[in-house]
């Protein structure tokens, strides 16, 4: 069994119930690729990882090693000739990701029983909240001695169990076996070397597009994640983008460890029965390429991103499995495949805590935490994190260093009253600072919001029907109904030509009228009253014109033209 102690300080024997940061759970199971491998072995002469020294070796060399073969040097990255020459008696196994992914659902399996739903970060690594847990069970030091104790067993290995506030934190936790106290966990990452960062990224692909940020810190001389986390975040996402300001949260321990799954009203799914019942691992693969690819395809549609994989099936004796996945990235319909591939063949193997399992009847994926796609979103960019995604990154940067810094700006939708408030330029690479999503935002203007909102509101003129100004009175009505409006513009290629109205007008400056068929409003709005010099007064009105678009117009000491709707 791992011993438990705070790393720094006594931990905290419950949670607070006001607490604000999540704390998250890490289990990990050292040597995984090893340890599966002797467990789904079926040769009676297989060797005990915990006895024997054996390593697993990819093409880029030694990919895990048991305990024995570390403790003569053999290393993860270590050329096979090196690894042979310190442990002749080295035993080499070829890597198997299927069957370290099938293996893994036992252990997930030991967890279920004292965790409500754990996340499958990656096979030897399972994710989940505290909060509840740590209740239960006392507190969080007897709730990781209780997985430890439920690993050993179960399937019979060996685990560790960290807790922390963020991702990393309670990763690294886990390697050390430790709880990290609240509020503690950006001095617990301090000291670890930079390359830790490499263990909170899910997938090979997230990985890949990381290591060489992680060269460029290392020649800035950044060696420790301390050193990362104390430089300012808006000169590392103005220098290193989108992905080293990401980089940079892990490294600072503010970084939302995992999704706030939020159910949707309705899911994002796909389904299918399985007729004759399926009892075959590559029976069952058939149906989850075909479900993997719908339901990707439908995100894709939907122009949405999933942080989580739900995969959901029925048996024949009328048992429900269940499992879940933590995506990281978006990922291609052969990588979500594999995950459906693997859970199926854990299940079907006998690994739902009813051996042998029941044939499987019914199969559905859905995903969880479902976010705008923006990049991630397969056709612009081909698919995220291929070399066509790099390619436009750089390009944007080489952009960047000939205007300076701020010469390209991204717009962001942000919450507010008006559209005008609503919209932030912001600095590629850096994040929008947003306010409250579920601020009340009193007097907001109803939907839809206008398609165009010009640089600088255009001049006009709302009269009614004797040619007379209409305004707005201290109650915030009109003073008479609207029936002309007059937009004044000044030469060719003004705004009012660009915006597509299909005004017309000569050279100089005259008014463009146009007859008011129907108005909506008005709202008035009134803000930062209590700001000596700041207050500011406006009401907006919607009107629906016989020539154009229909516009938002917006009361301002006159009136002003302060949308377009399409």
């Amino acid at each position: 069994m791992t011993p438990f102690a705070p790393a720094v300080g006594p931990s905290s024997p419950d949670l607070a119930p006001d607490r604000r940061e999540p704390r998250l759970i890490a289990v990990w199971t050292p040597d995984w690729p090893v340890v599966a491998l002797a467990l789904e072995a079926r040769h009676p002469d297989t060797p005990d990882p915990a006895l024997a020294p054996v390593a697993v070796v990819g093409g880029r060399g030694v990919v895990a090693a048991s305990a024995p073969a570390r403790a003569v040097g053999v290393a993860r990255g270590m050329r096979l000739r090196v690894a042979r020459s310190l442990c002749p008696g080295l035993i080499v196994l070829p890597p198997q990701p299927d069957r370290e992914a099938r293996a893994y659902e036992t252990v997930m399996e030991a967890l279920s029983e004292l965790l409500a739903d754990p996340l499958v970060a990656r096979p030897g690594l399972a994710l989940s909240t505290a909060h509840g847990p740590a209740r239960w069970a006392g507190g969080e030091d007897p709730l990781a001695a209780a997985l430890v104790e439920a690993v050993a067993a179960g399937p019979g290995v060996e685990c560790q169990v960290g807790i922390a506030d963020s991702l990393l934190g309670a990763i690294l936790a886990a390697r050390r076996g430790v709880v990290v106290p609240p509020g503690t966990t950006p001095e617990f990452l301090s000291p670890w070397p930079l390359e830790n960062l490499l263990h909170a990224l899910t997938t090979e692909r997230g990985r890949q597009r990381a290591r060489p940020l992680l060269e460029d810190f290392d020649r800035l001389g950044l060696r420790h994640l301390g050193d990362l986390a104390a430089l300012p975040r808006r000169d590392i996402a103005a220098r290193f983008g989108p992905e080293g300001e990401r980089l940079h949260r892990l490294a600072s321990g503010s970084w939302e460890t995992l999704p706030r799954v939020v159910r949707p009203a309705a899911d994002v799914a796909a389904q299918t029965l399985l007729d004759p019942p399926v009892e075959r691992a590559d029976t069952a693969a058939w149906a989850a390429r075909s479900l993997a690819e719908q339901l990707s395809a439908r995100l894709i549609s939907l122009g949405l991103s999933a942080a989580q994989l739900r995969v959901e099936a029925r048996c024949e004796n009328g048992a429900e499995l269940g499992r879940s996945w933590l995506l990281g990235t978006a990922l291609s319909p052969a990588e979500l495949t594999d995950r459906v591939r693997w859970q199926l063949e854990g299940w079907l193997a006998g690994r739902s805590g009813r051996p042998p399992a029941a044939p499987l009847t019914h199969l559905r994926l859905v995903a969880l935490g479902l976010t705008p796609a923006g990049s991630a979103q397969a056709g612009l960019w081909s698919a995220p994190g291929e070399q066509a995604e790099r390619r436009a990154h750089r390009a944007a940067g080489r952009v960047e260093s000939l205007l300076g810094a701020g010469g390209i700006r991204v717009p962001h939708l942000l919450p507010g009253r008006d559209p005008r408030s609503r919209i932030a330029l912001v600095n590629w690479g850096e994040s929008a600072a947003q306010a409250p999503s579920a601020a009340p935002w009193d007097g907001a203007l109803p939907t839809p919001s206008p398609a165009l909102v010009p640089p600088e509101p255009l001049p006009a003129r709302l009269l009614d029907a004797d040619g007379r100004d209409v305004g707005v009175d201290l109650q915030g009505q009109l003073t008479a109904a609207p029936a002309d409006m007059a937009v004044e513009y000044s030469g060719e290629g003004h705004a009012a030509s660009r915006w597509g109205t299909g005004w017309d007008g000569d050279s100089g400056s005259r008014p463009a009228r146009v007859r008011v068929l129907s108005w909506a409003g008005p709202w008035p709005v009134d803000e930062h009253w209590w700001r000596p010099g700041g207050a500011s007064r406006r009401a907006y009105l919607q009107v629906v014109v016989d020539v154009g678009p229909p516009l938002l117009l917006a009361r301002s000491g006159r009136w002003w033209v302060d949308g377009v709707y399409s």
